[in-house]
């Protein structure tokens, strides 16, 4: 009995103390503001645990002149509401200055910490904070929750105001992927492609195939005797996809953005 308690013990300690590895993806589109004459604006972008403590930033885009636009995200990491160009942590984030324009974005995470530890399986939440003007009503902040752990967690988030075709996947290393070493050989360029042209080489390859990140078919060609192709996506919406190829034995897929 005692040894049944803690086997018992051992296993929900494990399955608690999980750390699955894998990327996080998360992809939306701005809204330009009608009441807003301008372009510019101020973004960031961060994972937090359910909780809301600061987990690692994934990208600040202000400027001095922009410094007191994003305190929400100041505060999490670590510096204050009034300057967030100063003391807040973008360990491996994107950084630059304030943006140009309202536009489509995709942004990952590694499941990994400021220290470069993967963190522990569970409930997170990614954020975006945006800012196109002065005061609190020309901002906003919005949370997505998803759950890391050995299964794939893929949702689209309702469109708002703020952000339209939101795509949040949690995917765990592994997932989509063949799990069995393949012999094929392919390369893809550019990716992430921001025009939705991709250009593959590979070699004794006899059907390609591409996927969206709910695992649908969306394209399939012949392509014995082929070496190069160049594939088009400029069509589908801003996110992950997969491009596999087989040899009619042997798959290998790999995993593309598109961020137009």
């Amino acid at each position: 009995m005692k040894n049944s308690i803690l086997c018992l013990a051992l296993f929900v300690a494990t399955m608690i103390n999980a750390q699955t590895q894998g990327t996080l993806t998360l992809t939306f589109t701005q809204t330009a503001h009608t009441a807003y004459t301008g372009n510019k604006n101020v973004l960031a972008v961060w994972v937090q645990t359910s909780t809301g403590t600061f987990v690692k930033t994934r990208a600040r885009n202000a400027g001095n002149g922009t410094k007191d636009h994003l305190p929400t995200w100041s505060v999490n990491a670590g510096g204050s509401a009034n300057n967030c160009m100063s003391g807040c942590n973008t360990v491996g984030a994107t950084t630059g200055a304030t943006l140009n324009s309202f536009s489509t974005h995709t942004y990952t995470w590694d499941g990994t910490d400021v220290n470069g530890n993967l963190v522990a399986d569970g409930s997170y939440k990614i954020t975006i904070e945006s800012c196109w003007n002065h005061g609190n009503t020309a901002k906003a902040t919005r949370s997505f929750t998803f759950n890391k752990g050995a299964v794939a967690d893929v949702t689209n988030p309702t469109d708002d105001a703020n952000f339209t075709g939101i795509t949040v996947s949690w995917n765990p290393s592994g997932a989509g992927v063949d799990v069995v070493a393949s012999p094929l050989k392919m390369t893809i360029a550019p990716n992430p492609s921001t025009t939705g042209i991709f250009e593959l080489d590979f070699q004794n390859v006899n059907t390609l195939s591409v996927f969206n990140i709910a695992g649908e078919e969306i394209l399939k060609l012949d392509v014995a005797n082929e070496q190069k192709k160049i594939i088009n996506l400029s069509a589908q919406p801003n996110g992950v996809y997969f491009i596999q190829v087989t040899d009619g034995k042997n798959n290998l897929k790999e995993k593309v953005i598109l961020n137009k």
